[in-house]
């Protein structure tokens, strides 16, 4: 959620940033203001009633001492009390629209980003050079088939398209990814959590996902509360994010750093392309996610810290990839700036995304009310969430298949997995 402030004093500005977004929000923000100023008149109004309420009952003692009547008073009094409700109705009104939209508009994109979608995203940094191989290289939906490491067909068999089972040595492979990444996270000091997987509505309020995209995931009723429902989380960060919610930190507490390991669930609209073979989209996959609540002014050097333990974290399993700085119109609408880390996979000619590490500043927090108290003033300003995925599987697999791939068919395990798999250097038949 926006400052409202910044919406009083430089309204026009906000709409030009936000029009870096592809989003054109000027009729949402002309109608804030109006709400705005509307909510505080009734706010004016109520609040002169109920002083001027206080006023005449401080009378009604001396006036009855006095032996004077006092019905007229109590009349008087009668009707300043029926205004006060019709104000606060109507306060009530207004802020729930107030509210509605506040919560639609997207986060600001931070000034030094290009305007504008995925054309104008800006690759920062190669790493590795791509693998050249001196044969004819089979796609990862080849190598997992033959090295039985992935079942497609019974995967759709049980949970339609855009499922698949992990098995044998492809289910070992997948725990041994989620086993590098934890250990490389609690060795940097990172908290654990493992969240609930269902969550409330709330999460994905303080996400910035609903109510916008509350569509866009999984919904369970409850047969024994009618009325109740959760929503299947689609990310850590959702749940992450509301961790501290309605919460006041102390700024010595802060940052705080943990990371939550958790199957992911997604609906995915429309058909999959060609090149999204395999396990590349789907609406199950596993996923490491790193997370920080930080001051506001140690925001920028915890998102560069994030940026580097994922490119670690790839770097470590001796693959070719790239970090891409995304324009403000391809970051989410919760965030102010992404980076991606994108994989070559072989198969694909291409880079796929395997972790996004972005940074919200202080808008998840404004929306969970997640706050911290400055010591040396007493006063609560709102932390900044940052998240990062440490990282995503289900590309990590492909990836590494057709990268490591031999000759024979057999897949090099690398070195960093090794001591998961029981000093296990190649998968083969």
């Amino acid at each position: 959620m926006l400052d409202i402030r910044l919406l009083r004093e430089d309204p026009e500005s906000v709409k030009q940033r936000l029009l870096a977004k592809g989003v054109d929000c000027s009729e949402t923000i002309d109608r804030i203001l109006e709400l705005d100023l509307q909510r505080r008149d009734w706010i004016g109004q109520a609040e002169k009633r109920k002083a001027e309420q206080n006023r005449i009952s401080k009378q009604v003692p001396i006036l009855k001492k006095q032996g004077q009547d006092v019905s007229a008073i109590f009349a008087e009094m009668k009707s300043l009390s029926d205004q006060v409700k019709q104000a606060d109705a109507k306060v009530r009104e207004i802020e729930e629209e107030y509210r509605m939209r506040m919560l639609s508009l997207p986060n600001l994109p931070d000034p030094d980003l290009k305007p504008g979608g995925k054309e104008n995203n800006e690759p920062l940094r190669y790493f590795g050079e791509p693998h050249k191989f001196d044969f004819t290289p089979k796609n990862h939906v080849e190598l997992c088939n033959e090295l039985g490491l992935i079942d497609y067909e019974r995967g759709v068999k049980l949970g339609g398209n855009g499922f698949w089972i992990y098995k044998g040595m492809g289910a070992r492979l997948e725990w041994a990814l989620l086993n590098y990444f934890i250990d490389t996270h609690l060795a940097d000091g990172y908290e654990f959590i493992l969240p609930p997987h269902m969550l409330e509505y709330e999460c994905g309020v303080t996400a910035g996902q609903f109510p916008k995209f509350a569509d866009e995931v999984y919904k369970i009723a409850n047969p024994t509360d009618e009325g109740r429902i959760h929503y299947m989380l689609p990310t850590a960060e959702a749940a992450l994010a509301s961790y501290y919610r309605n919460e006041i930190l102390a700024e010595s507490d802060l940052p705080k750093k943990m990371f939550a390991y958790t199957p992911c669930f997604r609906r995915e609209a429309g058909s999959y392309r060609s090149d999204e073979r395999g396990m590349v989209r789907g609406h199950q996959f596993n996923k490491v996610e790193m997370f920080q609540f930080t001051l506001p002014e140690q925001s920028d050097e915890a998102f560069e810290e994030l940026v580097a333990k994922a490119e670690a974290l790839v770097r470590g399993l001796g693959f070719h990839f790239r970090t891409v700085k995304l324009a403000a119109a391809d970051c989410s609408a919760s965030m102010a700036r992404t980076y991606d880390i994108e994989i070559n996979i072989p198969s694909m000619n291409g880079y796929k995304e395997v972790s996004s590490v972005s940074n919200a500043r202080d808008y998840q927090a404004r929306r969970g009310s997640i706050r911290f108290k400055r010591e040396a003033t007493g006063k609560t300003e709102y932390v900044h969430t940052l998240n990062g995925s440490g990282l995503a599987t289900s590309r990590i697999l492909p990836a590494l298949v057709e990268q490591n791939q031999c000759a024979d068919g057999s897949i090099v395990v690398p070195e960093v997995l090794r001591k998961y798999l029981g000093g296990m250097e190649r998968i083969q038949k």
